[in-house]
């Protein structure tokens, strides 16, 4: 019985070791649908936006796991912080890192979202996952949203206050700290 039953074991041993593993599952897309905001905290304060402030261009795209985007459901809800960039800028990179660490502390009250123009989807990846950008990103190959908010080059920053009144935009973007105060001062009610 055991002679029958070593060259069956035997078999199996080598079959068994002659099976593809799985491949491990590539890891979702950074800037995807996983990046969204959360639901808005009940304590969030905000302070009106001015009446003479214009409408912000609304505009849909698609985030860079394919999930549809309307800026219009984001900024109906709160704050949203628009930075445009390119994998190539080298101001864009040197920002970043604290600029992520910005989007980050402000998590669910203002959302920030990157606008990625011109640029490779795998390029946009390594950037992203390189800086640590935590953040949905919309991909903007034909730059018709950085035409439609006066976007020529890379870095610029834009707010749009809750309910789609286009606060401020700054060419040449600004560095986190500067940033910061400006939402504190523009958007945000009772921070100091």
């Amino acid at each position: 019985m055991r002679k029958a039953l070593l060259p069956l074991l035997l078999a199996a041993a080598l079959l068994g070791g002659c099976s593809t593993p799985e491949p491990e599952p590539s890891p979702a897309p950074a800037g995807g649908a996983a990046a969204l905001p959360g639901p808005v905290p009940a304590d969030l304060a905000l302070r009106p936006a001015p009446g003479t402030a214009p409408a912000a261009p609304a505009f849909t795209g698609a985030l860079t796991d394919g999930t549809p985007f309307a800026a219009a459901d984001l900024w109906a809800q709160r704050p949203v912080v628009f930075t445009f960039f390119n994998s190539w800028c080298t101001t864009c990179a040197s920002r970043q890192a604290a600029l992520s660490e910005l989007a980050r502390s402000y998590r669910d009250r203002v959302v920030f979202v990157g606008v990625a123009g011109a640029d490779q989807a795998d390029e946009v990846q390594d950037y992203l996952r390189t800086h640590r950008v935590e953040y949905p990103v919309v991909l903007d190959d034909q730059q018709t949203i950085w035409r439609s908010y006066a976007v020529r080059e890379p870095p610029a920053v834009v707010l749009v206050a809750k309910g789609g009144a286009l606060l401020r935009g700054w060419p040449g973007g600004l560095d986190a700290p500067t940033l910061d105060q400006r939402l504190r001062e523009l958007v945000l009610a009772g921070q100091p």
